[in-house]
């Protein structure tokens, strides 16, 4: 904005040529399925306009010229990953939501915002919770509850959640952690059912960021804990994000996995959640996904969305 500057001597307030170069560009597509969508309102205003840097001909000598340096916007990483997932092939009847973090940067991305079956990879969230109630009532793990975490999240051992479920106190107890620790848009399975436990991949994202990042209601014991076990699934179960990664074996990776054919449409929810190392970045990638026709089919959808996702904010980083 142009701010008239006096003079004693001056009959007419000195010209402010002012100079601002905005150009930004956002990029939309479709899944395979149907339209990609981006969070409403998100990204309001990002049109490129520009002014001519040229003083007026008719400017008196003498005149000052201010130029104002206009910052260029940071790109839409929602847009970059909706861009992204345009080659994502979603079959018919299926849905996927991905959220991805830059633990560097702490630049971030969404796809899709919708409510999942968590499968296993509430494990992840059962142990969480566990380990606030040992750290409140200043103890460790018993040998018996170690015992239950590394197969519960090692080989996904149900008989093992249901048993850690229950010492939590189940969907109560697993609710209360989940305030604690900051997710607001996952609610805890009906009775024993722990594996119907409804959540979100930004609710996912933020519990990786409890484990990953440095600013935790987790002790430094409990994350150290919950990341050896992740780096350590059974060979079988190592696929999802881990697709992403630069490499498939030592530090490239960690994370849960949840896979879960429902009754009632006989389709499989496939879920992946973890920590990946790609191009020297490490990233928090949750990804979930539901009416798939096949495990396999799941599988390769929620791989490919991984991705996608981590390629979108290298983009953004480049």
């Amino acid at each position: 904005m142009r701010s008239p500057r006096s003079h004693r001597r001056a009959r007419a307030p000195r010209r402010v040529l002012l100079y601002a170069a905005v150009a930004s560009a956002v990029v939309v597509g479709a899944t395979g399925a149907g339209t990609a969508y981006v969070k409403a309102g998100a990204h309001a205003g990002t049109g490129a306009e520009s002014s001519p840097a040229v003083a007026p001909a008719s400017a008196a000598a003498g005149e000052e010229a201010s130029v104002e340096p206009v910052a260029e916007p940071s790109a839409d990483r929602d847009a970059l990953l909706a861009a992204a997932m345009r080659a994502v092939s979603v079959e018919e009847g299926a849905d996927v939501s991905v959220a991805v973090l830059d633990l560097e940067s702490g630049e971030s991305a969404a796809y899709r915002d919708g409510t999942f079956d968590t499968a296993s990879i509430v494990k992840v969230d059962i142990l969480a919770a566990l380990l606030l109630q040992v750290q409140d009532a200043g103890r460790r793990l018993t040998p018996t509850e170690r015992a239950y975490a590394a197969a519960m999240i090692e080989h996904s051992d149900n008989a093992s959640a249901t048993a850690l479920w229950d010492a939590i106190g189940g969907a109560v107890g697993l609710d209360a952690a989940n305030e604690r620790l900051g997710l607001t848009g996952t609610t805890g399975g009906d009775g024993g059912l722990w594996g119907l436990t409804r959540t979100t991949a930004a609710d996912q994202l933020v519990l990786l960021r409890q484990v990953f990042g440095d600013d935790s209601e987790l002790s430094d014991a409990s994350r150290t804990y919950l990341r050896k076990l992740m780096g350590s699934i059974a060979v079988g179960q190592d696929w999802g994000v881990s697709a992403a990664a630069s490499s498939t074996s030592g530090s490239g990776w960690a994370l849960k996995n949840g896979w879960l054919p429902r009754g009632s449409t006989g389709r499989w929810d496939i879920n992946s959640i973890g920590r990946i190392t790609a191009g020297g970045q490490e990233y928090l990638v949750a990804v979930l996904s539901d009416g798939n026709t096949t495990k396999e089919k799941g599988v390769s959808l929620v791989e490919a969305a991984a991705k996608a996702a981590v390629s979108a904010l290298r983009e953004t980083g480049a």
